[in-house]
């Protein structure tokens, strides 16, 4: 029997989410980028820093990756309490260091009742949370293509 706010058919949200970031994973390696799972830099505001562990990244080329395999509601609202955890990811795309490629890579979930994708609904309403160095790419599981969001 599936949980409440557990994705339906899926194990653990914890499965989904590790499922999406090897998805990643496999779809920037196609475009020669190797990607460490796990990848840790030090974050923070002016001199004191933490390590953070950003679900992908790589310190040669300089990128780090924050994966997020979240859909509408099954009513087909909005994920609020999710968007959050989004909007937390940015707090640390602003903290990490300077030079990386910072890239948000969520899954695709297009609201008819909408008429818009998830990230797009998320760039057209949080865009003044969202760093001008962040990059926020969608993933079509079907298919294994991504595509940036203008923001």
């Amino acid at each position: 029997m599936d949980k409440p706010f557990q994705r339906v058919g899926a194990k653990s949200n914890a499965h989904v989410g590790r499922a999406f970031e090897d998805a990643a994973r496999k779809y920037f390696f196609k475009k020669g980028i190797s990607l460490t799972s796990n990848f840790k830099v030090d974050i923070g505001i002016e001199q004191s820093k933490k390590a953070h562990a950003f679900d992908l990244g790589c310190l040669e080329q300089m990128i780090i990756v924050e994966c997020k395999a979240h859909k509408w509601t099954s009513s087909n609202n909005v994920p609020s309490a999710k968007l959050t955890v989004w909007n937390e990811a940015m707090y640390y795309f602003v903290t990490a260091p300077r030079g990386y490629r910072k890239i948000m890579f969520v899954l695709r979930d297009f609201s008819a009742k909408r008429g818009e994708t998830l990230a797009q609904y998320y760039a057209r309403t949080y865009k003044h949370l969202v760093p001008s160095d962040v990059e926020l790419w969608e993933f079509d599981e079907e298919t294994c293509t991504a595509s940036q969001v203008c923001i």
